[in-house]
């Protein structure tokens, strides 16, 4: 389990028996909730940071645009 998810391919599907795959999708259903509940744990400093480079890369690319049109 890479990353803390389960990963299964196709064959390893089919070769499951029904209570294996409930667990399986159970297993994946409730990692996907953790990392959900730490991203929603991140802080006001992290929320800003971002948006803020969010807005720095508007601008680079917006000022790109406007650089290379003449």
């Amino acid at each position: 389990m890479p990353n803390g998810f389960l990963v299964l391919n196709e064959k390893d599907w089919e070769n499951m028996t029904a209570d294996q795959k409930e667990w399986a999708t159970f297993n994946t259903l409730q990692s996907m909730n953790e990392r959900l509940k730490s991203l929603e744990k991140k802080t006001a400093f992290d929320r800003v940071c971002s948006f803020m480079g969010g807005v720095v890369g508007g601008a680079a690319a917006w000022f790109g645009i406007h650089i290379t049109k003449g």
